[in-house]
């Protein structure tokens, strides 16, 4: 009888002691929040990104007090536009580790922005404005946002498939980060960036519906941010890589956030180890949004 009621602990149901996680984009912002999930909980997280100065900032920061003896903040330069890259990171946690319990990808940038207030002028105001943005920057938005996420996914398929060896009906599971730019109908002064986000959500289904073949068995799912503390949301990170945004009373009026503020690192945190450790939510888009899509659809 006791037995059936420990299942229902917290401890139990959100378990994550021992495993093993992979986040890009895991040195700032919502990649770091989702790294010090898992690793205050028990699990070897490997964050990646570009910048090795920010990925040991992180490591040294965060990693040398976790919560939990056996966790883990591991840094690892990588690049996810560049297939050599992402295969060499692929590889060399292969080395290191048997299987990948979760993979999130996180690493993202935005591009730049347009004034589409333009429109109320005329329709030649607002087309010199979005004629004025450059191909190349589309093209580097779609490449890290989506195409990056394709074949990080792709490379780390048989370690996430190997997670299966755990036993008990325990799937490797792949956590998109979009963004609720990719659900609202509003561009938000940058088209490419909300595109990218729309298309990351629809790559999440398409890959929840092969992954979960039962030669592969690996699920699937995103999770939709809202404004969530970034170095794309803020100017920048402090000196512990972590970014702020000052709210005030009148912040969440203005912002049309019902919770009247930004989002938190426990919100990020409960959401990445909710999809990680529900083994039957299979491509899902989960929005941690404060409320904001309620008001602007």
């Amino acid at each position: 009888m006791d037995g059936g009621n420990v299942r229902f602990s917290v401890k139990n149901l959100f378990n994550v002691e021992g495993w093993v996680c992979v986040v890009t984009g895991g040195g700032t912002g919502i990649g770091l929040m989702i790294a010090q999930a898992f690793a205050n909980n028990g699990a070897r997280v490997y964050i990646t990104g570009r910048r090795a100065e920010t990925l040991q900032t992180a490591a040294k920061t965060w990693g040398a007090s976790l919560a939990h003896p056996q966790g883990k903040i591991i840094p690892i330069t990588a690049d996810i536009t560049d297939k050599a890259s992402i295969q060499n990171l692929a590889q060399e946690i292969a080395k290191h580790e048997k299987h990948v319990d979760v993979l999130v990808n996180n690493a993202g940038i935005d591009g730049s922005t347009s004034t589409v207030e333009k429109g109320d002028e005329s329709a030649q105001a607002l087309q010199k404005e979005l004629w004025n943005e450059e191909v190349l920057m589309w093209e580097s938005v779609y490449r890290t946002n989506v195409i990056g996420y394709f074949f990080t996914t792709v490379a780390f398929m048989p370690l996430l498939s190997a997670a299966t060896t755990r036993g008990g009906g325990h799937t490797g599971s792949v956590i998109n980060i979009s963004s609720i730019s990719g659900v609202t109908r509003t561009s938000q002064h940058h088209y490419a960036y909300n595109t990218s986000k729309a298309a990351a959500i629809q790559l999440t289904q398409l890959l929840a519906q092969e992954m979960r073949r039962p030669g592969v068995k690996v699920r699937v799912n995103s999770i939709a941010p809202g404004i969530f503390p970034s170095e794309m949301t803020t100017e920048g990170s402090n000196e512990q890589n972590k970014s702020s945004i000052p709210v005030d009373e009148s912040y969440g009026e203005k912002k049309g956030i019902p919770a009247g503020r930004s989002g938190g690192e426990e919100d990020m945190a409960q959401a990445a180890l909710l999809l990680a450790c529900n083994q039957y939510i299979y491509g899902q888009t989960v929005i941690v949004d404060g409320g904001y899509l309620l008001a602007h659809p």
